[in-house]
């Protein structure tokens, strides 16, 4: 039995000794390598602001609330509080406001402007990555470029606070998208909108059919659209679980691809989707597509035949950006009507008025005035602060920055717009706008007329027309 026993403690020293040296030649995973998911962060400051008391004015809170003869007091770059009979802390400037109206600062979801600058030459052309109907990989703010005349326009003339920059609509997959605070600045990064998450923009109909079916390739049709746009995302699929997979247990690193960087991204609710598409079936298809492959659409844009399908987008949660009554420039713009965006909101769905302009991002808030006669004449009744909602609201909430900007909240950024008059009046335009609590205009100021380096000694130096 000594004999045996003394044997099988040398069995069990010898085979524990086995897989103790397995082990040991076992190679371990390799943990997984970090990679930086921002390598362009925003560098915004806000500029230099004092305590100021707005008093007296017609106050549009941007989500849809009123108050006549009210105050509005901001200071340390946020909303201290709305009300009535506010009183100004030591030092604060106080304006005047009666007769005047007070809102958010107006938010463009659509715009191009640094991408397509003024003045428009071939030069500029930095909108369209036009060579592949899928090219997720570019990022709109590599084209902006910030002495852009057109941003100082926008901020004078219109009341914009904060705007999207989306890359333009040749392509099934445009790119991404960048959001900026309409300030002066040196660099795109010095105008990136803090937290904000990036979008990627898409586009469904005759664009990309157009542009690479006149090349001879797919997609030529709207089903080739949708072939395309269908096997992209099978193939963003994959690389997420590859490195979804490495990600959680290591190993060998997959190869890192920036076009299906951006739709990972996508597919893991970080970034979010502002889609081109005009015709209400199409729009309808998205959605079905976005289901199958499992994102979300934040807002459809340009969506002339929305009233079609608006009970669809409210129960999907899906914003429209809408034009007053710009239409019938190409077929897929035909069926539009000037009840559009008053449609949509009675529906219960988020109704945005956009631009897609640098002409027309000036004039948002008469966009809106439009839109509401509209409603008015088929009988349905708007006031003034719910049409806010649709330039502040709306549009903040669709860029997932609403718990930051786009209503005069206290403790949000105070964007916020004194006008001289009725802001849905053709007459009126904005007398004083402040960013982050910083006076960035006044019409009775020359000082305060914001000159881009672009336009410093060239003639109508500072002209705000």
């Amino acid at each position: 039995m000594g004999i045996l026993k003394a044997s099988g403690l040398g069995l069990l020293a010898a085979l524990a000794a086995g897989v103790l040296s397995g082990c040991a030649t076992t190679p371990a995973k390799e943990p997984p390598v970090k990679f930086n998911h921002d390598p362009y962060p925003s560098t915004y400051r806000a500029y230099p602001g004092v305590p100021t008391l707005l008093k007296g004015a017609t106050v549009l809170d941007g989500q849809g609330g009123r108050i006549d003869g009210g105050d509005v007091l901001i200071a340390d770059g946020r909303v201290q509080a709305v009300g009535r009979g506010l009183s100004a802390p030591a030092g604060a400037m106080v304006v005047d406001a009666a007769g005047k109206y007070v809102t958010p600062g107006v938010i463009d979801i659509h715009s191009h402007l640094g991408d397509y600058p003024s003045p428009a030459v071939a030069a500029h052309d930095d909108g369209n990555e036009a060579t592949a109907p899928a090219r997720p990989e570019v990022w709109a703010e590599h084209s902006v470029w910030p002495q852009d005349p057109g941003f100082s326009r926008a901020l004078a003339n219109g009341g914009v606070t904060t705007l999207e920059i989306l890359p333009g609509s040749a392509n099934l997959f445009g790119g991404r998208s960048v959001v900026l605070k309409n300030v002066p600045a040196r660099t795109v990064q010095g105008m990136k909108f803090p937290g904000a998450p990036y979008g990627l923009k898409m586009a469904c109909g005759e664009n990309p059919k157009r542009v690479y079916g006149s090349k001879g390739q797919m997609p030529s049709t709207r089903m080739g659209n949708i072939a395309v746009t269908r096997q992209t995302w099978l193939n963003a699929q994959a690389y997420k679980r590859k490195w979804d997979n490495y990600e959680a247990k290591g190993g060998d690193m997959p190869e890192r691809d920036l076009a299906m960087d951006t739709l990972r991204g996508v597919l893991a609710g970080k970034i979010l989707v502002q889609n081109h598409c005009y015709r209400a079936d199409e729009m309808a298809i998205m959605i079905d597509l976005s289901h199958e492959m499992g994102y979300k659409i934040a807002a459809f844009h340009h969506a002339v035949e929305a009233y079609k399908i608006a009970d669809l987008l409210r129960e999907n949660g899906i914003c429209a950006a809408m034009w007053a009554d710009w239409y019938g420039f190409k077929m897929e713009a035909y069926d539009a009507i000037r009840e559009n965006i008053a449609l949509v909101d009675r529906a219960g769905a988020c109704a945005i008025v956009h631009s897609d302009d640098p002409n027309g991002i000036q004039r948002l808030y008469q966009e809106a005035g439009k839109a509401i006669a509209a409603g008015r004449r088929v009988g349905i009744p708007i006031s003034e602060e719910h049409a806010w909602t649709w330039l502040s609201a709306n549009p903040a909430k669709a860029l997932d920055i609403f718990d930051k900007t786009g209503s005069l909240t206290p403790g949000k950024m105070a964007d916020v717009v004194l006008w001289n008059g009725n802001p849905f009046s053709t007459y009126t335009r904005p007398e004083r706008v402040w960013i982050d609590g910083a006076l960035m205009y006044d019409a009775n100021n020359p000082r305060l007329r914001p000159v881009s380096d672009f336009e410093l000694g060239q003639p109508g130096e500072g002209d705000v027309k």
